[in-house]
């Protein structure tokens, strides 16, 4: 990839990763409620998740579940029962200031990287996205495993960096959710309910 290509990957890409959607959702649900340190792990499964997507996107499972509605549909209503899944869990959560002192008991760092990186393995919209998106910026006449590597590694890069000043964003108005951590809590977890029952139905 020559350094013009890049540069406009490197564009494409940071609006991709500033632009809302599950994974930084869960992000800033997880700064606010368990520090930008526990955090951590959440924004790293994410990021380990959207590179798995990227390599399959890039090897041809894109274009496979592209060409077979079984599989594609399949994949749609398993992403979006799991972001129900998930938006309900948000939603019965106690108020951050009940729960923030227990959080490093409640929670363990396996636990919360295992959700982020299903947060991103699971939205099969982010594959075929990614599917859709790489292949500008292929050149077939080079390695595919150095490509690969260079723009796995930009986006993760990017995404990494995106994520962590939402968590700590999220972490400055711990105050605010002291007051109004349960409103809080059922805003993203409807949030995550209608983008899980969204996910099927959309073409």
């Amino acid at each position: 990839m020559d350094l013009h290509t890049w540069l406009i990957y490197v564009a494409a890409v940071t609006g991709l990763s500033a632009s809302p959607g599950p994974n930084g959702l869960l992000a800033l649900t997880h700064g606010a409620v368990y520090g930008w340190r526990k955090a951590t792990y959440t924004v790293t499964g994410g990021v380990f998740g959207f590179v798995v997507v990227i390599a399959l996107s890039m090897f041809g499972i894109g274009a496979l579940l592209e060409a077979s509605a079984a599989w594609l549909t399949a994949m749609k209503w398993i992403g979006g029962a799991y972001l129900v899944w998930l938006g309900i869990q948000v939603w019965r959560s106690p108020p951050a200031s009940a729960r923030v002192e227990a959080a490093a008991i409640e929670r363990s760092g396996a636990s919360m990287f295992r959700q982020g990186a299903l947060s991103a393995l699971t939205n099969p919209k982010v594959l075929l996205f990614f599917a859709a998106f790489l292949p500008h910026f292929i050149d077939p006449a080079r390695s595919l495993l150095t490509q690969f590597a260079v723009m796995a590694g930009t986006f993760a890069v990017l995404e990494f960096a995106t994520e962590l000043v939402i968590v700590a964003m999220a972490q400055r108005i711990g105050a605010w959710l002291a007051r109004a951590g349960k409103r809080f809590n059922q805003v993203c977890g409807g949030l995550f309910m209608a983008i899980g029952a969204a996910l099927p139905l959309r073409a």
